[in-house]
């Protein structure tokens, strides 16, 4: 029996070659990656949980999220379902009505015509058609030197720093087009220069119109929900 041979062996088992046996330890590295993995797979579930938890308190969630956009629409109301009417419908029925703007009338208004064209008789004209839808007339006659031949658009509503916009808008519904400007006057009294691009005054049933839409204008659609 050779040296080499382990005890209890016997002669049966002899170790030959230059290759000697050893003892191996046990592969446990695939219980290692198993482990690992199910560690870094708890937590993940772990973190996500705790996410879920954080939109929870913080009221993030997709329900606060839709009843804040249910909030943008106006909701039907029993009224208006009753006949049939939709959102918008409720929405108009229960808003309160726009008082009309406060306009003030023609006869408070003074305005001077002055005639900045070559056109001879042009402001005498629009005076008194001005005079005949109820404006008071004031001076009448050609420009000054200052805007004689100077006036390119169609006209100019001249006043004083403290002139109601009120005032042009209501004068502007009978000329469109006109531009605004100020000087250093401290009376009420508005100029209407008439410029080269003046053809006519707007007629009366399109300036009574405008003064409508000016006293009522007319409210924002309703959003589409």
């Amino acid at each position: 029996m050779s040296m080499l041979t382990p005890p209890g062996m016997g002669g049966k088992y002899r170790v030959t070659g230059t290759a000697y046996p050893r003892m191996s330890r046990k592969r446990s590295r695939r219980r290692i990656v198993v482990a690992v993995l199910g560690s870094v797979l708890a937590l993940a579930l772990v973190g996500y949980g705790a996410l879920q938890l954080i939109d929870v308190f913080r009221g993030d969630g997709p329900k606060r999220n839709t009843a804040a956009g249910a909030k943008d629409c106006p909701t039907k109301s029993p009224e208006a379902a009753a006949k049939g009417g939709g959102p918008e419908a409720a929405s108009t029925a229960s808003a309160p009505a726009k008082p009309a703007v406060v306009l003030p009338q023609p006869g408070t208004i003074t305005v001077n015509v002055y005639n900045a064209t070559p056109r001879a008789g042009l402001a005498k004209a629009v005076g008194d058609e001005l005079a005949k839808r109820g404006f008071v007339i004031g001076s009448v006659g050609n420009a000054p030197a200052d805007f004689d031949k100077k006036v390119p658009g169609t006209g100019i509503l001249l006043g004083s720093p403290t002139t109601d916009k009120a005032v042009f808008a209501v004068l502007g519904t009978q000329l469109p087009g006109t531009t605004q400007q100020t000087d250093t006057r401290e009376t009420a009294d508005v100029d209407l220069i008439l410029g080269d691009a003046f053809k006519e005054l707007s007629t009366k049933e399109d300036a009574d119109k405008a003064l409508a839409l000016l006293a009522n204008p007319v409210p924002a659609p309703a959003k589409n929900c």
